[in-house]
């Protein structure tokens, strides 16, 4: 990673993670598994308003054991949103049903009338829907309630993605909250970080065992190695877990950090046109709802702003700034362009015209003011032509 680059979100790590993870080293658990496992999984499953959490090596990890254990197999068909990273239909490929991807609404979460409609026309060809698996868009929570009443209608269970929304809020509930199971993730991009990992979170004590049992290679309890089903090697190390810790610790102030850069944007936008940030400062809907701010993102609207979101990504590229577009939306994948989609042009449009900015804890004063000066000398610019 280049020092003098400023990117969308670098990992957030302070004195704090280094002398847990020395703890660790020195306790003598350096393999998987170990003290630092344990305590993590408490602590999150706490905060997260869980009975249960396994932490795992990644959050796709925790989609494909969550399905799994859900009775997802060959031949099923999944719902899950179109616009998200490929990790979410990947881990329901690796299940071998089948992804069928519902295009996005207005927030960039699921649309529930898309939803109802592919539950609908479904139905109507004597297809079942096994479980439908909703992706929180940039740390906003998708409409879940809304969600589990259609899924439970068709007799379809909800397994939570909330790999983006760790923190997040709404109507009181922690994002991974929703579902008989939720998915977070720690990659080095997300609002935590442990290197990499993830974890499912549950309240089902018998759905955790097996996510645990499976993760461990399905090893039976026995002093020998014993296998009566096909396992994983999805175990968090013990020195992850410590960091995971530290940073679980400092979470809500890192969300706090990020919130700050969402009014920053929202400020240096206000005034131009065509030019829109993708979520409120404050994250309100009503009630207590709040995102995590994982990203910034804003949406241009080239005809009124004079200047395509790419362009401006080019400009802040030019000028060691990443920038990057908003998610290309799965049905547009060319791995699953021969899989079913219900789409009416949303997520195309949003992945056109939207851009994600630079949103990490870690971002210093003098690289805030650096993208400020840049943005607003890449207007300047448009405004001269």
């Amino acid at each position: 990673m280049s020092n003098d680059r400023i990117h969308l979100s670098s990992p957030d790590v302070t004195q704090l993670e280094e002398d847990s993870l020395v703890r660790a080293i020195r306790s003598g658990w350096v393999a998987p598994l170990g003290p630092e496992v344990d305590a993590f999984e408490v602590e999150l499953a706490e905060y997260c308003g869980r009975d249960h959490a396994v932490v795992l090596t990644s959050g796709t990890a925790a989609i494909h054991l969550g399905l799994l254990t859900m009775g997802v197999e060959a031949g099923d068909i999944v719902l899950t949103s179109s616009m998200t990273f490929a990790a979410t239909a990947n881990a329901i490929t690796y299940t071998g049903a089948e992804p069928v991807f519902i295009d996005c609404d207005e927030t960039g979460n699921m649309s529930i009338p898309l939803l109802e409609e592919a539950f609908k026309t479904l139905q109507t060809e004597g297809k079942k829907v096994k479980a439908v698996v909703p992706v929180d868009l940039l740390g906003k929570i998708a409409n879940q309630e809304e969600i589990q009443k259609i899924a439970e209608g068709f007799g379809a269970q909800v397994f939570s993605d909330a790999a983006e929304s760790l923190g997040a809020i709404r109507n009181g509930k922690s994002s991974a909250a929703f579902g008989i199971a939720a998915a977070v993730s720690f990659n080095g991009n997300k609002i935590m970080t442990t290197s990499g990992g993830g974890a499912l979170l549950t309240d089902d004590k018998e759905l955790a065992d097996r996510v645990r049992y499976l993760a461990t290679q399905a090893r039976q309890p026995v002093v020998h190695y014993e296998h009566v089903d096909i396992g994983y090697n999805y175990r968090m190390s013990n020195i992850l877990a410590a960091l995971g810790r530290a940073q679980l610790s400092r979470l809500d102030s890192m969300i706090e950090c990020r919130r700050q850069h969402r009014i920053f944007y929202k400020e240096l936008f206000a005034e131009v046109p065509g030019v829109e940030v993708f979520g409120e400062p404050s994250g309100a809907e009503g009630g207590d709802t709040v995102d995590n701010f994982w990203l910034t993102s804003i949406l241009i609207d080239q005809e009124k702003a004079g200047f395509s979101s790419d362009e401006l990504r080019e400009f802040l590229s030019s000028h060691n700034i990443e920038a990057r577009p908003l998610w290309k939306p799965m049905h547009l994948q060319p791995v699953f362009q021969t899989n079913r989609y219900f789409s009416d042009g949303t997520g195309e449009r949003l992945f056109q015209n939207g851009l994600s900015l630079p949103s990490g804890s870690a971002l210093l004063t003098t690289e805030v003011e650096a993208i400020r000066n840049c943005i607003l000398k890449f207007l300047e610019n448009q405004h001269g032509k």
